[in-house]
């Protein structure tokens, strides 16, 4: 039953109340992504936590906001109702963030004013109160807001109710995109009291001013609302009508019992009819979200930091973003959202109204599993496309190795199975690859045996020692190593004195002679380079890196300083560039957000739509613990694959998502929708009557024990009185 202080005002057929329930969840989402967004950084560079206990604590972290809604559900719909739930742990959630803002003030245990906090304790236990008090009220309130702008709503306004679920989840992403843009740019401010330090209390006072903001705007919107108030205990009792309802089919398990035609029926010599008919809706409706979970699987390798998609982009040509690739990463999401949601809303669903079709909410949740599905599969062609032109590192049982000719005279070089020559200060064009200790041999000289490090990249330099040839190994480069050494570059002296290199405006330090700097990380695009001699003599040249490439540049012998020294320098290029460029990632980003648009705002309108009055809360709860369990299945299914390839994992994963839809097809085909407000309705009308009659067995029973009690008083009078 709904109820409000006064008729809401309206406006263009929808209810005023909802602007406060819309600018309320920006502010809150907002303030969630703004805070996620510098976490992991605030985890490794303020508390000097390692990379990885940094991001297990970030997940979580975001784990309990995912599973704490179902707290907030049960305190909405059994105690506190949706209204005052959401107001009493945003003040939980806004005092979460202020704590947050103030673990990440350095000065106060920082006596010394070094910039340096001296009790590095106390910051992490009051971020980790912060962060639990964050969980708690974000998670708590994630369930309450979506149902709570529903009830706005009459039972004729479904039209306007779908609109505002699309609204409610533009909301989302507009403050999802914005501070995740913002707070970064905050962070990399500096403040302090005594030493400026980057800005992590601003990073995160702005995220913690908006939850006040938000909180605020929600109350002052109060008497506008229409308030469902709580209907008890509702969990506890959908639990014992189920429990009783199993216990009592068992009981009666026995053929000469005649069926119910639910076995929820079974609850009917307890429960009343109205609340059995609750459960079966409810009970329907999480039977449908069992399948639900994979499609979250697949969506949150999207773009979140060190996700499938993200890492691939590492791997491509991104010159057309260089400068903006690490935001592109995490925004696109919700700027595509913010484009194709009102694109599906004006324009798509009209359409396929107009041609007639019966696009059923199911219907959508299944062809939005089916893009989502449709996206991996375009992602494994791309990979299939970067792993053709990666480098191709040696296994556990191999070892790869570059040559060098660092001589000023063309060498004819044996290595075991392998013949080449190499002209004067050149090198082999890529690595080789030996599975097993190898001779070499220099001009027919007397062959050496040479045993490589398997699983490594070596690099031999062949050069003149005194009045021989010999060979020295300078550098050896792990695999991992390797992929550190993306964008990067290295230095190989060959001239006769040590030599001074400096990559922009820092110094790699003095190269002696015959001798290799190791690598060198740099940004991609033009580097400039200066080498100095001894005597001061510089010579400045720069190149331009390809995106993802590496080289190692060696001075030869016959180096003079000088207008174009330059010239003299030769390079080799380790690692290619990367040449599929990042813009074949948009179609795989546009299927999975066009899916996500299709299935996630349906999803939350559906479960709104099918819930009992007394329920809303718990199915939205329920749907939010589809994503909480997607993201447990991600680990297991990468865990247990173990696949080679990783576009194989991405078939894999689409595989399973289109097994997944087509079994939720099957299932979408025998729901049948309810209107529960009209179900209610008639058990209403009914449990008069239902009352009615339990009363007059009662009073029947009470009779029948009265006349036996009186009978016992007559019968014991006689005995006492000697009559029998």
């Amino acid at each position: 039953m709904k109820y409000f202080l006064f008729r809401p005002f309206s406006f263009c057929g929808f209810p005023i109340s909802i602007f406060f329930i819309v600018v309320n969840e920006f502010c809150e989402r907002f303030s969630y992504y703004g805070m996620k967004a510098v976490l992991v950084l605030y985890f490794k560079y303020f508390l000097n936590w390692e990379d990885d206990f940094a991001i297990t604590i970030y997940h979580t972290f975001v784990a309990l906001c995912y599973l704490t809604p179902i707290l907030g559900a049960i305190i909405a719909d059994s105690w506190l109702g949706k209204f005052k739930t959401i107001i009493y742990l945003s003040i939980v959630y806004a005092v979460g963030q202020v704590v947050m803002a103030v673990s990440a003030i350095h000065d106060i245990t920082d006596t010394n004013k070094d910039g340096v906090p001296d009790s590095m304790t106390f910051h992490v236990a009051l971020s980790m109160v912060g962060l639990i008090l964050i969980a708690l009220g974000t998670g708590g309130i994630k369930p309450c807001v979506a149902a709570f702008g529903g009830d706005q709503f009459d039972e004729d306004q479904e039209k306007q109710r779908g609109t505002f679920f699309s609204i409610f989840y533009l909301s989302i992403n507009a403050g999802s995109l914005l501070s995740t843009i913002i707070t970064p740019i905050l962070r990399a401010q500096k403040c302090g009291i005594h030493s400026k330090q980057q800005c992590y209390p601003l990073a995160f006072g702005v995220p913690a001013a908006l939850m006040v903001v938000a909180l605020i705007v929600f109350i002052v919107g109060s008497g506008m609302y229409t308030k469902v108030p709580p209907a008890g205990n509702i969990l506890v009792k959908v639990c014992k009508c189920v429990g009783f309802a199993v216990s009592n089919r068992f009981k009666h398990r026995s053929s000469t019992f005649p069926k119910r035609a639910h076995w929820m029926d079974w609850a009917e010599e307890k429960y009343d009819k109205l609340l059995i008919a609750q459960v079966k809706m409810v009970l329907k409706v999480l039977f449908l979200y069992l399948p639900l979970p994979m499609f979250w699987t697949l969506f949150d390798q999207k773009n979140i930091p060190g996700s499938r998609w993200t890492l691939q982009a590492t791997t491509m040509n991104g010159d057309f973003v260089r400068f903006l690739l690490p935001l592109l990463q995490i925004t696109v999401n919700p700027i595509l959202i913010l484009v194709l949601v009102p694109i599906m809303d004006s324009i798509v669903y009209p359409l396929i109204s107009k041609c007639k079709l019966n696009f059923t909410p199911l219907r959508r949740m299944t062809v939005g599993m089916f893009f989502a599905a449709v996206a991996f599969v375009a992602a494994a062609l791309v990979q299939l496309q970067i792993d053709n032109t990666l480098p191709k590192f040696s296994s556990s049982t191999e070892s790869q190795a570059k040559f060098i000719n660092m001589v000023d005279g063309t060498l004819h070089i044996t290595a075991g199975p392998e013949k080449f020559t190499l002209d004067p200060f050149t090198a082999t064009q890529d690595y080789l690859t030996f599975d097993e200790p190898f001779e070499m041999s220099v001009n027919a000289s007397r062959p050496e045996s040479i045993t490589l490090p398997h699983g490594n990249r070596t690099t031999l330099v062949i050069a003149r020692e005194g009045f021989q040839l010999g060979y020295r190994i300078v550098s050896t480069l792990c695999w991992e190593d390797d992929h550190r050494a993306v964008f990067s570059c290295r230095f190989l002296n060959g001239f006769r004195s040590p030599l001074s290199v400096s990559v922009g405006t820092e110094s790699i330090g003095n190269i002696n002679t015959n001798d290799m700097s190791p690598y060198v990380k740099l940004s991609h695009g033009t580097i400039s380079f200066t080498i100095e001699n001894l005597l001061g003599n510089q010579c400045s040249f720069s190149r331009k890196l390809g995106f993802g490439s590496s080289f190692t540049y060696f001075i030869p012998s016959t180096f003079a300083m000088g207008e174009n020294c330059d010239q003299h320098i030769r390079e080799v290029e380790d690692i290619k560039p990367n040449s599929i460029h990042m813009a074949w990632q948009i179609p795989q980003y546009f299927l999975m957000t066009t899916g996500e648009v299709v299935f996630s705002v349906t999803g939350l309108e559906f479960s709104y739509s099918q819930a009992p009055s007394n329920m809303k809360s718990v199915l939205q709860a329920g749907w939010l613990l589809t994503v909480a369990v997607g993201n447990i299945i991600v680990l297991i299914v990468a865990e247990a694959a173990q696949l080679p390839d990783k576009w194989a994992e991405y078939i894999l994963f689409a595989s399973l998502l289109v097994l997944v839809c087509i079994i939720f097809a099957v299932m979408a085909m025998f729901y049948t929708y309810t209107d529960p407000a009209k179900i209610e309705a008639q058990f209403l009308n009914m449990e008069p009557e239902d009352k009615e009659k339990k009363n007059m067995e009662k009073d029947k029973k009470v009779d029948m024990l009265e006349l036996k009690r009186e009978e016992h008083r007559s019968y014991t009078l006689a005995l006492r009185t000697g009559l029998l």
